[in-house]
């Protein structure tokens, strides 16, 4: 694995790649790097020739100051785990190597952008759309590669993709989770004892949710989560809602076509963790 922290010398080095023909599979990251990075990279590495990953903590998409100061940073331990997977590049570069001017342009994403994760973080996703455009400039891959936790984040970036026509292809991969389900984040590492001892109840109630979709309407399914959450002291509930894998608009009912996600945002302490599943239910 060669690493880089400068834009010219790496794309220096993947022009050559592409020269050879070589198909270019990217997987942009905020480092902290656990498990469910690491299955990207395999994705990756099945799918495209050449594997780069990049570690960047893009400032533009906190809206919380403190939640970007205290972000983990562990370059060392990531690059140990990096080497255990087949990972041909790695970009490492400072926010003044990204961003050498202020990112002014801001990205209009309509009603994506307006609910649930943009209701409560305003600003996030033209931070995210900033920075995941920026990357495809410098890297020009043929393939991305990014997990289903963050949902409303995928169809941001498959929007933004769409809306810039930019030749890359977008590739959702599984959410990988814990043995006791939680879904595997970088913010994990910040959680205190107790908080995450009480966190996998929040993939036991959204599979347990899963389950009632087949007798229960979607209010019902939504108030059960939203209480069932709620009756542990150590999580608090943000928002909990069932959308349109599509058009992430509220479902109102099961028998409304397409595939509806419930989609989870809460606190355990103070670190804040999502999650989502799938309802693939028709009823009538």
């Amino acid at each position: 694995m060669k690493l880089y922290t400068t834009i010219s010398s790496f794309q220096e080095a993947l022009d050559a790649e592409r020269a050879k023909g070589f198909k270019i599979g990217f997987v942009p990251t905020m480092g902290a790097l656990h498990e469910g990075h690491l299955s990207l990279v395999d994705n990756a590495a099945a799918m495209a020739d050449i594997v780069v990953v990049s570690i960047f903590v893009n400032p533009n998409q906190f809206n919380d100051p403190t939640d970007l100061v205290n972000y983990p940073r562990t370059l060392d331990s990531d690059i140990e785990l990096l080497d255990t997977r087949q990972c041909d590049y790695l970009f490492y570069p400072s926010v003044s190597e990204v961003y050498p001017f202020p990112d002014t342009r801001h990205f209009e994403f309509g009603f994506l952008e307006s609910v649930m994760e943009g209701e409560f973080r305003p600003g996030h996703f033209n931070g995210v759309a900033q920075v995941v455009s920026r990357l495809f400039e410098i890297v020009s891959p043929d393939m991305a590669f990014f997990g289903q936790k963050d949902f409303q984040q995928l169809a941001i970036i498959k929007d933004l993709v769409r809306r810039l026509n930019l030749p890359v292809r977008i590739i959702p991969c599984d959410i990988v989770r814990e043995k006791d389900g939680l879904a595997m984040s970088s913010r994990n590492k910040l959680l205190l004892p107790e908080h995450r001892a009480s966190a996998p109840l929040i993939y036991r109630t959204l599979l347990e949710a899963q389950k009632l979709s087949c007798s229960k309407s979607v209010q019902q399914v939504k108030a059960y989560v939203i209480s069932t959450i709620n009756s542990n002291s150590l999580l608090k509930i943000e928002y909990f809602d069932i959308v349109d894998d599509l058009t992430l608009s509220s479902v109102d009912t099961w028998n409304q076509p397409g595939i509806k996600v419930g989609c989870i945002a809460l606190y355990a302490g103070k670190i804040r963790l999502i999650d989502n599943i799938l309802f693939n239910v028709n009823q009538q």
